[in-house]
């Protein structure tokens, strides 16, 4: 602004100074007419130029005669810079009563000295003008913002106080700004916003979908925190609920039985743990729940796990299921890892699995010499001898139906295993541990002994079994020769035989594979590839293995109406499927509108919980 100020002044001065020295030209000019008519025409040219030289102070002056001869020329002091802008330009006038020229330009130094001075003086005053009312708006700006900020202070203080805050909040004078309060108040509503979509965020990474239980990762942060860092809890009880039959109920009745049957195990769950106080529960992974109780001794811990015992038999007997889950019990203190904690607690379910249906067992000091998990293998090692000995399992079936009357379908065998009480054991624990216990073979001979007998004893050689025989057993050589020798002596029955390997145990080993199927195929039994496309075996390798059927993986059926990409992949596996002779299988069927989206999609047979339910074989 001032530089604005000091500019437009000195333009204003300079056009004053210009409109002076024209005006005095103009009447110089007239007075040296005048003066000119004054002398007499006999005058010598010596005294006109004489006189007209001593009429003023010159910077030009020159005299010519009307034949152009110059008769004077003076040459003042060098034009100013300032007066090349500002002086007019060279004046003419005609003495015609003595036939004169006269060219002239004033002396204006002293003019421009003046003018000089004044721009100066404007200068000075202005800079003086600046500086001393920054000095004063710098105070009264410094004076304003620092009341501004006290306001600002003051209106957050106003949304998130604290007790000092507070207080200064009151002592303190305010201004009144509308527009602050406003862009505050959004600002705070944008920050509320920000936080429910990071809680939002937090609870989606921190919680399991189904049961809406703190999920693993808030386990592992919540025990370590409370029980390592925090020390709020000095000692307590873990329990590892782990339900028995998921896998089962997800193969035999669908994924949604599946799923109610853990909500179901987690409503009970939350029942108990509400009656502890501090008591906290997880889910682990899809079948297992975990329970911490702060501060707690094992004797109250246990009385928490019979009561979870008690509930599960009541929704056992209710739901029609073989089992519902098994808890193990461990005592911790916040010096133990959690990694040791979990592995005895897995230990105490294993235990638990071979004494009682929906049983539980305390791992407490004294049971065992380590960590591991010997004490509960050989647990499970006693009961599996023990059902092989006394051959305790029960055969279910559940039927296939085909797609078409011209396709016939079998039914497929389900093992249930028995301890010494008649109560069934949880069949996936059953399998799992034949398998680390390496019995899994002597299972599979088991199974087929049981199923031949049946199929004899109760005259079923017109209808069709599918029996699943583990990897393990079709690569195990001494296997391979029973089975071929036994099949042999069962010749009206082989052909009504279908037997079913995933297709990861035949990916294991080509070589055995395709000797174990060729075998098959000798004695008359067929060979079903289940849990096919897990994988993506390349058809290439089937064509080579020539198994008949093939049974789609539950990923690939489950909501088959609905998912497009679904329905297209499985078009193309059962029209390359075709064109190699295998009929494709579907299992989990679960609706009408999922078998009606399979049949359309020319499946030969489908399988699940609408379309049968497992019965006594």
């Amino acid at each position: 602004m001032g530089l604005i100020f000091s500019v437009g002044l000195i333009a204003l001065c300079t056009w004053f100074g210009q409109t002076l020295l024209q005006e005095r030209h103009e009447k110089f000019e007239g007075s040296l007419i005048a003066m000119a008519g004054a002398l007499d025409q006999q005058a010598s040219i010596q005294t006109i130029v004489k006189t007209i030289k001593g009429a003023n102070d010159y910077r030009l002056l020159l005299i010519t005669n009307d034949e152009n001869k110059n008769l004077m020329k003076h040459q003042g002091s060098q034009q100013h810079l300032i007066s090349k802008f500002i002086a007019p330009a060279n004046q003419e006038v005609w003495l015609n009563s003595h036939s004169l020229k006269v060219t002239y330009a004033l002396a204006d130094d002293i003019f421009i000295d003046k003018l000089i001075n004044i721009y100066l003086a404007i200068v000075l005053s202005t800079a003086a003008f600046v500086i001393i009312s920054s000095i004063v708006s710098l105070k009264s700006y410094r004076a304003f913002f620092n009341t501004i900020n006290e306001q600002i202070r003051n209106e957050i203080t106003s949304f998130m106080p604290s007790a000092d805050d507070e207080i200064h909040y009151k002592t303190k004078a305010t201004v009144e700004l509308p527009e602050l309060r406003k862009g505050l108040t959004s600002l705070q509503s944008l920050i509320e916003n920000q936080k429910a979509n990071s809680n939002q965020l937090e609870k989606e990474a921190y919680t399991e979908t189904l049961t809406q239980l703190p999920n693993r990762n808030r386990f592992v942060q919540y025990f370590e925190s409370k029980v390592t860092e925090l020390h709020e809890i000095k000692f307590g009880v873990l329990l590892i609920t782990r339900c028995s039959e998921l896998q089962t109920i997800n193969q035999i009745s669908g994924y949604k039985e599946g799923d109610n049957y853990i909500c179901k195990v987690s409503d009970i769950l939350k029942s108990e743990i509400e009656k502890y106080q501090g008591g906290q529960l997880f889910r682990l992974n899809s079948s297992d729940f975990s329970t911490i109780l702060p501060n707690v001794t094992m004797k109250e811990a246990e009385k928490y796990a019979q009561a979870l015992t008690d509930k599960f038999n009541q929704y056992q007997q209710s739901a029609d299921l073989d089992s519902v889950a098994y808890s193990g019990v461990v005592a911790f203190t916040d010096a133990e890892p959690l990694g040791e904690i979990l592995a005895l607690a897995d230990t105490a379910i294993s235990v638990a699995q071979t004494q009682s249906i929906n049983g539980w067992y305390a791992q407490k000091e004294g049971d065992t010499n380590s960590p591991s998990n010997h004490y509960g293998n050989q647990n499970w090692r006693q009961e599996i001898d023990s059902v092989l000995a006394a051959q305790r399992v029960a055969l279910l079936i559940q039927p296939i139906k085909p797609s078409t009357k011209n396709t016939k379908m079998y039914g497929e065998i389900l093992a249930r295993f028995k301890n010494a009480k008649n109560e069934t054991l949880p069949t996936a624990s059953f399998i799992a541990m034949a398998e680390k216990l390496d019995k899994i073979v002597a299972v599979d001979r088991m199974i087929i002994e049981q199923a031949l007998t049946e199929i004899s004893q109760k005259n079923l050689q017109g209808s069709q079994f599918g029996i699943n025989i583990s990897s393990r057993s079709i690569h195990d050589e001494h296997f391979l020769i029973w089975l071929e020798r036994r099949l042999l002596r069962e010749s009206s029955i082989a052909p009504n035989l279908i037997f079913e390997i995933t297709e990861y145990g035949l990916q294991q080993n080509v070589q055995t594979s395709k000797r174990f199927i060729d075998m098959i195929h000798r004695v008359g039994s067929r060979v079903t590839v289940e849990r096919f496309g897990v994988g993506l075996t390349s058809f290439k390798f089937f064509k080579e293995l020539k198994p008949d059927y093939i049974k789609m993986d539950s990923t690939y059926t489950r909501d088959i109406d609905e998912d497009k990409n679904n329905q297209y992949f499985l078009r193309v596996m059962v029209d390359l499927a075709h064109r190699l002779s295998i009929n494709v299988l579907a299992e989990n069927v679960e609706t009408q509108e999922e078998k009606h989206t399979l049949e359309k999609l020319f499946v030969d047979g489908c399988q699940g919980f609408y379309i049968g339910k497992p019965e006594q074989m």
